[in-house]
Formats: C-alpha cells, sequence, structure tokens
C-alpha cells in the first residue's frame, strides 16, 4: 500500500510539471517568479504620495539675536576632512515600464520571426504564468524590442512581427485568451541598456511583457 502510495504521488507530480497549465505554474518556480513579478502589488495605490492636512504648520520659535563677541587669540585647530564615500552606482533596470513588467531574452533567427527551440523553452515558463488563476484576471501587451543594429524601420517591422509570433505561441501552446493580449513592436526606440547606433547588444533584443490592468 505504502508503495503504491508513492508511486501515485510521483505520477501526480510528474504529469503536473508535464501539462503547461495552471497546475505547472504551481509547481514551478520559473513561472512562479513571473507570477509575483506580473501581478500587480496591493497596497501601494499612495505610494510615494504627500497628502495634505488641514491642521496649519506649527510656527517656529524666534531665535535670539546673535551676540557679537572678539575671536579668540589662540589658533583653532583645522577639522580633519570628512571621509569619501564611493558613490553607489545606478541600478539596472529590468524593464522600461513603469507598470508590473518583466524582460525576457527570446531567440530569433537573423531577421527571422520564427521562433527558435531556445525562444520556445525561454516562453515556457510565461505560458504557464499567463495561463494560472492568479493572472487570469489581467490583460497583457507583448512588446517586441531590438538593438540598435540595422535600419531603423527594419527593426521596427520585425518587432511588431515577432511581437505577434510570441502572442501566438501563447495562445496556440498555452491556451492563454489571445483577447488578453496585445502584441505591439518598438524597434529600436526603447533600448533597456543605451548603446549608440549599429550596437548589437543581447540585452535589447528582448520581449517585454506588460501587465496592463483588468
Amino acid at each position: 500500500m505504502v508503495r503504491l502510495s508513492l508511486f501515485l504521488g510521483a505520477s501526480a507530480l510528474a504529469l503536473a510539471l508535464a501539462l503547461p497549465g495552471p497546475a505547472a505554474a504551481q509547481s514551478d518556480s520559473a513561472a512562479q517568479s513571473l507570477i509575483d513579478r506580473l501581478r500587480p502589488s496591493t497596497g501601494s495605490g499612495s505610494r510615494g504620495i504627500r497628502v495634505p492636512t488641514d491642521q496649519p504648520a506649527a510656527a517656529a520659535p524666534t531665535a535670539p539675536a546673535p551676540v557679537w563677541r572678539p575671536a579668540p587669540s589662540a589658533a583653532v585647530p583645522h577639522a580633519a576632512p570628512a571621509p569619501q564615500v564611493a558613490a553607489r552606482p545606478a541600478p539596472v533596470r529590468e524593464t522600461t515600464a513603469d507598470a508590473p513588467s518583466v524582460s525576457i531574452t527570446v531567440t530569433f533567427a537573423s531577421g527571422s520571426a520564427a521562433l527558435t527551440p531556445e525562444a520556445e523553452r525561454a516562453l515556457a515558463p510565461l505560458g504557464r504564468a499567463l495561463a494560472s488563476p492568479e493572472l487570469a484576471p489581467y490583460r497583457f501587451r507583448i512588446e517586441g524590442h531590438t538593438d540598435t543594429v540595422g535600419d531603423a524601420a527594419v527593426n521596427q517591422a520585425l518587432s511588431e512581427r515577432r511581437a505577434a509570433a510570441v502572442r501566438e505561441y501563447l495562445s496556440r501552446v498555452y491556451h492563454v485568451d489571445p483577447n488578453r493580449l496585445v502584441a505591439v513592436g518598438f524597434g529600436s526606440t526603447q533600448l533597456l541598456v543605451q548603446t549608440g547606433p549599429q550596437v548589437p547588444d543581447p540585452r535589447n533584443r528582448r520581449v517585454q511583457v506588460v501587465n496592463l490592468g483588468n
């Protein structure tokens, strides 16, 4: 009986990991991480907003007038210089959106919008996350982004086709309602890492997923 129970438990776990749906998302740490990052946080509506009060500010006490005194004849030792504090580097942004969003590196062949096997593996956690009950109430924008290599108009059209390919794949394989997904392309107009023209930076060749709300 114990052996049969263990076998059934292992079979259920294997089935959950194989299914590209909500059950897989619950046991997949990569999908859960995307769920946490794409789900709006609660209680943050007034964060960073200063709320005025109706009470007038108390008047500051009046300081007494300074009294002049002659300077002492003894020499005053110089104060020790303040220690130099190294400036902290600016944090690296993971996305270019202010709403809950993630950036995913999706591999395409040069000049193509066809998903490679590497691209499908990169999109698997996203598909399971978007199909989960936690993200089911929300709509998402699928954005295609490129680096600065090549002609800007060509990159714009290519980013649009790649975003549409990702949207179609998520809908077909993971059964995400296509009405919840909006595919757009931005070409090289919204760089994650600022570079000059004709710089092949893979961090800018990405798909960004942005929560659009309900």
